[in-house]
């Protein structure tokens, strides 16, 4: 018997290769189940939409800042439509 060390492995090494295994298995999923939900997500997003903002989404926006009020964006939506400079 020359590879075994005495009477064979003790409980503290069964122990050991139990933890091991489980926490390597662990991880492993882990890894693979965090790998799929990033590639989800990605396939998830939207197509960024590079075209330029329309001058009534611009004014929008304003509004929804607080730059202008309510008021004025009436007025400007109001010359938009028309054609007014």
């Amino acid at each position: 018997m020359m590879f075994w060390y005495g009477d064979g492995m003790n409980g503290w090494g069964w122990f050991a290769m139990s933890a091991g295994m489980i926490l390597f298995w662990g991880l492993l999923i882990t890894a693979v189940v965090l790998i799929f939900r990033t590639l989800d997500r990605a396939a998830e997003r939207p197509a960024r939409q590079d075209r330029p903002a329309g001058p009534e989404r611009i004014l929008g926006e304003r509004l929804a800042r607080g730059e202008i009020d309510e008021e004025e964006y009436r007025r400007r939506l109001s010359a938009l439509r028309s054609g007014e400079p």
